[in-house]
């Protein structure tokens, strides 16, 4: 592996990453957390051999990470730019951590998991029950358009990189995620306090639904995030099926 400087600095920060005891595995997942994964493609999440995206985020510093995940393996691999844009290509297995170099250890893995919950926030969710409390609140007013939608508040525990983390889910009819509301939960935290995007962009790669664009505010700051190049691979084919 190519020895890599310093990254550029990461833009936008993670959003409550969880870290589950191994015991929640064998408890029962919450109802909503469920209905929600089945809309984006959970129960057919085991055909994807390979996911791969790249993550944008717009603003005073521009922001573009590639990546390949292999789920079932573990392996992530990363295409990117350190401080003085050079390019930086990176292959490592996560659960495998221990050998690699701090860079990736505390930086590039970090990194993967903030927008690789942005990418499939609706299955980490559901990953994440029962721990990651998801509760349905009713028709509630949207927080950037006009009407209503159905709100499911996910909180979670103190825990991860950023305890005690809120998001407010804003759905459809189609329990689809229209709008979202992040609130951080630790005031140390330096990710923004509130971060108010909307959900949309929706395509389909193979059987999994994402949505490629956010556009909102955070801590009141214009924000504009969004996926391109997403596509999927399934188990036993070589091609890339294109988000469309």
């Amino acid at each position: 592996m190519a020895k890599l400087g310093r990254l550029t600095p990461i833009g936008f920060l993670v959003l409550g990453v969880l870290v589950l005891a191994s015991t929640s595995w064998a408890q029962t997942r919450s109802p909503v957390a469920e209905q929600i994964a089945k809309t984006y493609g959970i129960d057919s999440f085991g055909q994807v051999e390979a996911i791969r995206y790249t993550f944008n985020l717009t603003g005073p510093r521009s922001v573009n990470r590639s990546w390949v995940w292999e789920p079932k393996t573990d392996k992530i691999s990363y295409e990117g730019k350190d401080k003085d844009g050079k390019p930086v290509k990176v292959t490592f297995v996560q659960s495998e951590l221990t050998g690699e170099s701090e860079v990736v250890k505390d930086k590039i893995d970090w990194l993967f998991v903030n927008d690789n919950y942005w990418l499939i926030l609706p299955f980490h969710v559901y990953w994440d029950s029962p721990g990651a409390d998801a509760q349905d609140t009713g028709e509630q007013k949207l927080p950037l358009g006009n009407g209503s939608a159905k709100l499911v508040t996910v909180k979670y525990p103190k825990g991860g990189y950023t305890p005690g983390d809120t998001w407010d889910l804003y759905l459809g009819s189609d329990n689809r995620i229209k709008e979202m509301v992040y609130h951080r939960g630790n005031p140390k935290s330096p990710v923004p306090g509130v971060v108010i995007v909307s959900w949309a962009g929706y395509k389909k790669a193979g059987p999994l639904l994402f949505s490629t664009e956010h556009r909102g505010t955070a801590d009141g700051k214009p924000l504009h995030l969004f996926f391109s190049n997403v596509s999927v691979k399934l188990v036993g084919s070589d091609t890339w099926i294109d988000a469309q």
